[in-house]
């Protein structure tokens, strides 16, 4: 079953069209405080009402449990746990006095929970939810054989009391540039990602301001992030990506992640080096091809010439006396 999301409505009970089987009512925050000495005070037998509406036009069976939550890690959505997955905090705490109902078209059924925190329980956030998953599976659109089972489900916010430590990291920081093959005939974007993580024992409504330096400490870019998580909970890894529209082709710099949250700030940076990489491969197979041209002409030059042999002398033939007409025979 794919991840159950919860919009944040679902804290204070809601009605939301994408699921219109089931909508969940009232979920208290629950506390827990410490008490003298460091010692915890027990939390036992708090019941809260839970509230499952059947909006349709027939009878529907529902199976309630109690969740954890998480932040998906697609866009920091707040998700909670399958029902077959370990549960750790709420979904292990939490009781409900009915585990599967069938609920009458167009009523409403109010089934009692009661949360028992363990002693060893550490301090802070521990977000969960009351989830109604319908039984009943729906087929799928399109031509691919799929059942479409639907879940609702309302927040629960609980805090263990003791110490709270505020803490956020950026992690992972890169930069990639989408440049066109030639400068100038096209647009230049880069894409800068980075991970938050909540290192903390609390949740967070992080805040993430984006900078870019390039030579000399010129800015280039100053902004928010859009689309952050308004909750990061604690423990979670959420990964962010920004679109630099506009980006250099030719620079070297730098570019910062500034997180913020209550209590708690950090940066991490990364270099880059802008370069049209055509142009430079272009020049750089010109520059190889005239040096290796360059290298052969030196070398021609320098190559010493032939000495040419001198040739034997032929040896002289004895020249014959010239008869005279006068001599004897």
């Amino acid at each position: 079953m794919a991840p159950c999301h919860i919009p944040e409505e679902g804290a204070h009970g809601f009605d939301t069209p994408k699921i219109p089987t089931a909508a969940l009512g009232f979920v208290a925050r629950c506390d827990r405080t410490r008490g003298h000495h460091g010692r915890r005070a027990r939390l036992s037998g708090r019941r809260r009402g839970h509230a499952v509406a059947n909006k349709t036009g027939g009878p529907r069976s529902f199976r309630l449990y109690a969740a954890d939550a998480y932040n998906t890690a697609r866009d920091g959505g707040f998700a909670v746990r399958t029902v077959k997955e370990r549960m750790r905090g709420v979904g292990a705490w939490a009781r409900l006095a009915k585990s599967r109902i069938t609920v009458a078209p167009h009523t409403t059924v109010t089934v009692p929970f009661t949360l028992h925190v363990p002693t060893a329980a550490e301090p802070g956030d521990h977000p969960g939810a009351i989830v109604a998953l319908d039984e009943q599976v729906d087929p799928g659109t399109g031509s691919v054989a799929l059942g479409v089972q639907r879940a609702v489900g309302a927040r629960v916010y609980l805090r263990v009391g003791g110490p709270t430590l505020p803490a956020i990291s950026v992690e992972h920081v890169h930069l990639t540039h989408h440049q066109p093959l030639v400068p100038g005939l096209g647009d230049s974007t880069a894409t800068i990602s980075c991970t938050l993580h909540n290192t903390g024992n609390v949740t967070l409504d992080p805040k993430v301001e984006l900078r870019a330096r390039g030579l000399f400490g010129r800015t280039l870019l100053a902004r928010d992030l859009s689309r952050v998580p308004s909750e990061l909970l604690l423990g979670q890894r959420v990964r962010l990506t920004e679109r630099w529209r506009g980006a250099l082709q030719l620079d070297w710099g730098d570019v910062t992640l500034t997180a913020s949250a209550t209590g708690t700030r950090e940066s991490a940076s990364a270099s880059f080096l802008a370069l049209p990489w055509l142009v430079v491969a272009v020049v750089f197979a010109a520059g190889v091809v005239g040096g290796v041209l360059l290298v052969r002409a030196r070398r021609g030059r320098a190559r010493p010439s032939v000495r040419v042999r001198p040739s034997r002398r032929a040896a002289p033939t004895p020249s014959r006396p010239r008869s005279s007409p006068f001599a004897r025979p």
